[in-house]
C-alpha cells in the first residue's frame, strides 16, 4: 500500500497513517451510505426541496422532521393562533410530518408558526426549514413568514468566480455598512457598499451574519434558522439582487457558514424542537458549548448530515453564493472544542480527542460543495494547524481550499501591544507570516472583525489611539500618528506580500477604520455608534485616512497584476535582525522592509538575480502621505559583489518604517 500524498509531502504524519486511512475510510462509507438511494451527495443534499413550505401547482405542502411529536399543527392568523383540526399535520415514516392545504389557505407574507406537541408538553416553533423569518417591532417575537412572490427573482449576472484566481476578500457585515447609527440594509450595501468594494481592487466579497440569528450582537454567530437570510437586512429578493450585482460587477460573493453550534433559544431555535434535547444536537455533556453558550451538533446523525448538507446546497443553489467560509471549524474537530490543548505536538491531533463524525461531516460538506459548484471555494476558520485540513480529499484530506491564517492577526497584535518597535524581530516576522502546511493554502490577513470587537482595538488605533481624534488632519503633524501611518501600511503590505495564496481585509480597516466594534447591547444602552463604518473619514480630502486606502487599493492591484500569491512562497534574501531589514522575493516583485525605527541605510546591498529593478510601490510615497525620500522614478541595476563574482546586489536607500517594492525588469536584446 503506497502512502496517503499527505503523508509523502509531510513524513511526521507517517506515525498517524492507520489513523487518517481510518478517517478517510469513515468518510468514504458514510458517503456510500447517504448516497445508496440517490446517487450522489447533490442529489441526497436536498432537505430544502422536501422540507418546508413549497407552493406547487395549486395548493401548499408543508413538511416537518421531528420524530418526537405525538401532534403538530400549523398556527397563524388563519387559525386565530391556535391549533385548529383542519391545520393539523399528518405523520409520515422516519418521524416525518406533512400536511397539504388549498392554495387559498396561504397568501405572501402570512406569519405562522408550528405548535408541536409531545408526551407531556408543547410549544411554539419556527419550521426548521423555514426560508423567511420577521420579528415584531413592538413584541419582538420572531415569526416564520410566507415568502412567495407574485415574480420570482431573474438572475441576470453569471458568477465571474474563477477556481485559480487568488480570492483578495472584502469581508463585511451589512448591517454595520452604514454610518448611521442603524442597522443597514441589503439594498444600501448593494448601493453604496459594492462600488467601494470594485474600486478598491478586491475580487471576493464575504458576507457575515447572513443566517436569521435573534439577538444582533451575536455577529450573525448564533444562527437560529438555517435557511432563512436575515429580515432585518432586508428580503430575500433584495438579497439576491446584492449577490447578482456583485456578480456583475466582477465580485465573487462568499458567506460565513455557522455549522460548528447553534443558538439555545427554544422559541426561535432548534435546541428543543420536537421536545427532546437530541433531535438535533449531543445529549449529555456534550450538548452545550462550554465557551459559546450554545449547541453543539450530533454530526453522526444521518438527519443531522441531511440537514446541514442541504443548507450547503440551498445557499449555493437558491442565493447564488460562490463558497463558503466556514467558521468555528476548530471546534468542530475537536471534543475538548481545542480549548485544553495548544497543538505544540503532532500527536494532540491524533491522540483521540477528535471528533470523527465532524471531520467526515467538514469532508462530505467540501465534496457536496465542489460537487454543486465545481469553481466554488471553502475556508477553514481554524487555528490548530490539523493536517490535512486544506488538502484535497483524495490525497486523505478534508477538501477545504484554504485554511484561514489565524495566527497572523494575533501575532500582529501581540507585537503592537508587547514589544518596542526597536525589538520586532524580522526573522520572526517573516516565519509567522509565510509559514503554512506545504499541501495547503491559507488565507493571510492582518486583521479581520475579530480585533476590533469590543475590548480590543483595531490596529490603526492601537498604533494610535486618542492621538487619531486630533491628528488625523492633513495640516496637523504628530509623531505618533506619523508611526500609525507607517506601520499601518507595513504591516499589510507585508502581510499580503507573504500570504499563502489569499488575503482578507475587513470592510473598513483598510482606511484604517478608528476604535472598535460593539454592538447595540444593554452594556451600552443599546448603542449603534460602534455598529456602524465612518465612510466620510475617507471621503474627506481634508484627513489622512484616503492615504491609507489609496494605498490599500495600488498594493491589491500590484500582486493581482504580479501574480505572486500563485506561487506557494516567498524566498527570504536578508533577514537582518541587527538593522531591522527584511528582503524576500516572490515572482518577479522584490519586497524590501526596514522596520528600524531610527535608522536610514544608504547603499544598502540586497543578493538577487541579475538584472535592472524597478520601483513599483513605496509605502513612504507621498501620494500616500509619506516624505518620499527615495527617488521612485529611476532604475536600479545590479552590480557583482566583487570582480569575477556571480553573486549579485542591489544597492538601495532605505529609509526608517518603510516599505519598498521593486519589479525586476525585462532587459532589452542586444541584436
Amino acid at each position: 500500500m503506497s502512502p496517503l500524498p499527505i503523508i509523502e509531502k509531510d513524513p511526521w504524519l507517517a506515525p498517524y497513517e492507520h489513523i487518517i486511512r481510518a478517517r478517510h475510510e469513515h468518510f468514504q462509507k458514510t458517503e456510500k451510505q447517504l448516497i445508496q438511494e440517490t446517487g450522489s451527495l447533490k442529489a441526497f443534499a436536498t432537505g430544502h426541496l422536501y422540507f418546508g413550505l413549497h407552493h406547487e401547482k395549486n395548493r401548499w405542502v408543508f413538511r416537518e422532521w421531528a420524530p418526537n411529536a405525538t401532534e403538530i399543527f400549523l398556527i397563524g392568523a388563519f387559525s386565530d393562533w391556535k391549533p385548529v383540526k383542519k391545520y393539523r399535520l399528518t405523520p409520515l415514516q422516519y418521524g416525518n410530518w406533512e400536511i397539504y392545504l388549498p392554495e387559498e389557505a396561504l397568501h405572501h407574507g402570512d406569519l405562522y408558526k408550528l405548535l408541536i406537541r409531545w408526551e407531556g408538553g408543547e410549544g411554539e416553533r419556527i419550521p426548521s426549514y423555514t426560508n423567511r423569518v420577521v420579528q415584531d417591532e413592538q413584541t419582538k417575537i420572531f415569526s416564520a413568514q410566507v415568502w412567495d412572490p407574485e415574480t420570482a427573482y431573474a438572475w441576470k449576472h453569471p458568477s465571474p468566480q474563477k477556481k485559480d484566481e487568488p480570492p483578495i476578500i472584502y469581508e463585511s457585515h451589512v448591517g454595520m455598512a452604514t454610518e448611521e447609527q442603524r442597522t443597514g440594509t441589503y439594498n444600501e450595501f448593494r448601493e453604496h457598499i459594492l462600488p467601494e468594494v470594485v474600486a478598491g481592487g478586491y475580487n471576493t466579497l464575504q458576507l457575515m451574519a447572513i443566517q436569521e440569528h435573534p439577538y444582533y450582537g451575536s455577529f450573525g454567530y448564533h444562527v437560529s434558522s438555517y435557511f432563512a437570510p436575515s429580515s432585518r437586512f432586508g428580503t430575500p429578493d433584495d438579497l439576491k439582487r446584492l449577490v447578482d450585482e456583485a456578480h456583475g460587477m466582477g465580485l465573487a460573493v462568499i458567506m460565513d457558514l455557522v455549522h460548528s453550534h447553534a443558538v439555545k433559544n427554544v422559541t426561535e431555535g432548534l435546541g428543543l424542537f420536537d421536545g427532546t434535547p437530541y433531535q438535533y444536537f449531543h445529549d449529555g455533556p456534550r450538548r452545550e458549548h462550554i465557551a459559546w453558550d450554545s449547541l453543539c451538533f450530533n454530526y453522526g446523525k444521518p438527519e443531522v448530515l441531511h440537514f446541514l448538507l442541504s443548507n450547503c446546497q440551498y445557499w449555493l443553489a437558491e442565493f447564488g453564493f460562490d463558497g463558503f467560509r466556514f467558521d468555528g471549524v476548530t471546534s468542530m474537530l475537536y471534543l475538548d472544542h481545542g480549548l485544553s490543548r495548544d497543538f505544540t505536538d503532532y500527536s494532540m491531533y491524533y491522540d483521540g480527542g477528535q471528533d470523527g463524525d465532524a471531520i467526515t461531516y467538514l469532508t462530505l460538506a467540501n465534496r457536496l460543495i465542489h460537487e454543486v459548484k465545481p469553481a466554488a471555494i471553502t475556508i477553514a476558520e481554524e487555528m490548530s494547524g490539523m493536517p490535512g485540513l486544506a488538502a484535497p480529499i483524495n490525497q486523505g484530506g478534508m477538501g477545504f481550499d484554504y485554511r484561514l491564517a489565524m495566527g497572523t492577526p494575533d501575532y500582529w497584535i501581540k507585537l503592537i501591544k508587547e514589544v518596542p518597535d526597536e525589538n520586532w524581530n524580522v526573522g520572526q516576522i517573516f516565519h509567522e507570516l509565510s509559514r503554512h502546511r506545504v499541501e495547503e493554502k491559507t488565507i493571510g490577513y492582518a486583521e479581520s472583525h475579530d480585533q476590533a470587537l469590543v475590548g480590543d482595538k483595531t490596529i490603526i488605533f492601537r498604533l494610535m489611539d486618542k492621538e487619531m481624534y486630533y491628528h488625523m488632519n492633513k495640516s496637523s503633524r504628530n509623531l505618533i500618528v506619523d508611526r500609525g501611518m507607517a506601520l499601518h501600511k507595513m504591516i499589510r503590505l507585508v502581510t499580503m506580500a507573504t500570504a499563502g495564496g489569499g488575503y482578507l481585509n475587513f470592510m473598513g480597516n483598510e482606511f484604517g477604520h478608528p476604535e472598535w466594534i460593539d454592538f447595540p447591547r444593554e452594556g451600552n444602552n443599546w448603542s449603534y455608534f460602534y455598529a456602524r463604518r465612518q465612510w466620510s473619514l475617507k471621503k474627506n480630502p481634508n484627513l489622512k485616512y484616503h492615504y491609507l486606502s489609496d494605498f490599500d487599493r495600488d498594493m491589491i492591484e500590484l500582486i493581482k497584476q504580479s501574480g505572486i500569491l500563485h506561487i506557494p512562497f516567498p524566498i527570504a534574501l536578508v533577514q537582518n535582525e541587527s538593522d531591522q531589514v527584511l528582503a524576500f522575493i516572490r515572482g518577479d516583485l522584490l519586497f524590501v522592509f526596514n522596520f528600524n525605527p531610527t535608522r536610514s541605510f544608504t547603499d544598502y546591498g540586497i543578493p538577487v538575480p541579475k538584472g535592472k529593478y524597478r520601483v513599483a510601490l513605496y509605502t513612504d510615497d507621498r501620494k500616500y502621505g509619506g516624505q518620499h525620500l527615495i527617488d521612485t522614478e529611476m532604475d536600479y541595476y545590479t552590480i557583482p559583489v566583487a570582480k569575477l563574482s556571480d553573486t549579485q546586489v542591489l544597492r538601495i536607500y532605505i529609509t526608517p518604517r518603510t516599505g519598498i517594492v521593486f519589479r525586476k525588469m525585462p532587459i532589452p536584446r542586444v541584436k
